[in-house]
């Protein structure tokens, strides 16, 4: 991936007239932006624009995915908790896989909002992205391990349920639920080739 700015003169002087406002009263993130190359991308993906395609495509469309998934989890629970009580199998599988949705959503969604907001000319804007990352990468693996947790505690209790009808699942006849899914990462695979090709 190229650098967002020319060799020339008037290029290199506004982006050293940009460093040095920032230098002067900005957090150690703008400072770090400021500081780097003025690239189109993170520098971490090396100029590979292949990569930041499938990676602003990967966290968009899982962010829209596992977001969508954790409201229908917790709209199932809250809609039959009259029958399906919290200690329920059902209620455990629709918490645990709520629970996991919801970690990814945290997580790819400021992902995907750095790659989408990535511009070093306005370094302190980047930072403030890059900052909320960091603030919420805890509260992403803080759910997924309780999640973990209940995967865990209620396995020997849910494996004995499984194990009184071992009915086979007829997985691939609900095949037609993936096409919402797959709709939204070909939109978000197609949008983040056309922000890489025109940034």
């Amino acid at each position: 991936m190229l650098p967002s700015t020319g060799t020339g003169r008037p290029d290199r002087a506004r982006a050293q007239t940009l460093k040095d406002s920032i230098m002067n009263n900005s957090s150690f993130a703008a400072q770090a932006v400021a500081k780097g190359p003025m690239t189109l991308a993170p520098p971490s993906f090396n100029g590979h624009g292949w990569l930041v395609v499938l990676n602003l495509a990967g966290f968009t469309a899982g962010f829209v995915i596992a977001l969508m998934l954790a409201i229908k989890m917790a709209r199932d629970i809250w809609r039959n908790r009259q029958h399906d009580k919290l200690h329920h199998p059902v209620t455990v599988w629709r918490a645990f896989g709520g629970a996991v949705s919801f970690a990814m959503a945290v997580r790819f969604g400021p992902a995907a909002m750095v790659l989408w907001g990535w511009d070093p000319e306005k370094a302190a804007s980047t930072a403030w992205l890059l900052t909320l990352q960091r603030m919420t990468d805890p509260i992403a693996f803080t759910i997924g391990l309780l999640a973990l947790a209940l995967f865990e505690i209620s396995g020997r209790g849910m494996a004995d349920h499984l194990k009184r009808e071992p009915l086979p699942l007829r997985i691939w006849a609900r095949r037609d639920q993936l096409k919402r899914p797959v709709c939204i990462t070909l939109l978000s695979l197609i949008a983040a080739i056309g922000m890489v090709s025109t940034r």
